[in-house]
């Protein structure tokens, strides 16, 4: 009987241990954040495809390009203007070269709106040629205005005084768009090509619908 009893308290106490209820382990779990949204996108309008240069008979090349808003514009380089390939940025980009082998670079882009205005677009000019932004006041000493094929330029000549580097430059609003063309390089090789330019900007004209 006694030999017994060791063994009716083990079995008791491993029957007590299997009905006991399983502890509850408990865990934090830390809030997932909420995930943040992308940046939003840039509204300037995808580049465009390069269209082809094509001879029109008269030695040079003709370039109709499309603005983001679908309207566009056209022009017909000088012969002499050497067509550079185009980027993501640029409508139109020729080389126009000088006396001693220096060039300067002819610049065609469009962008939607008004891009901030006259006076913001000259001083934008000026500041890359190291000139001090123009006062409200003195934008109508800095620029003249002529019209070609109905479309209205403000014309713009800017000169460093320590690079010597100058900007001849065009900039027109059309339709929902403002068009630049802007000539930049050494003092000398701009000026040179001034009257090339002006005559350039009397090709520019709306493209067929």
């Amino acid at each position: 009987m006694s030999a017994r009893r060791p063994i009716a308290v083990l079995a008791g106490a491993l029957l007590l241990a299997g009905c006991s209820k399983p502890a509850v382990e408990f865990y934090r779990v830390p809030r997932e954040k909420d995930p943040e949204l992308p940046a939003a996108a840039a509204t300037t309008a995808p580049a465009e495809g390069a269209a082809p240069f094509a001879a029109n008979g008269s030695g040079m090349a003709e370039t109709p390009v499309a603005t983001a808003s679908g309207a566009g514009l056209h022009w017909t380089a000088p012969a002499g203007w050497k067509a550079k390939p185009l980027s993501a940025m640029r409508k139109g980009s020729f080389a126009v070269a000088g006396s001693g082998g220096a060039d300067a670079d002819l610049s065609i882009t469009a962008f939607p709106g008004d891009v901030g205005g006259e006076l913001a677009n000259v001083n934008r000019w000026r500041g890359q040629v190291q000139l001090p932004a123009l006062a409200p006041a003195d934008l109508a000493a800095a620029v003249t205005h002529q019209t070609y094929n109905g479309l209205p330029f403000t014309i713009v000549e800017a000169k460093s005084a320590n690079s010597g580097q100058r900007i001849l430059g065009a900039i027109a609003p059309y339709g929902d768009s403002t068009w630049f063309f802007k000539l930049m390089g050494p003092d000398a090789v701009v000026t040179a090509a001034k009257p090339e330019f002006l005559a350039f900007l009397q090709t520019v004209a709306p493209s067929a619908p």
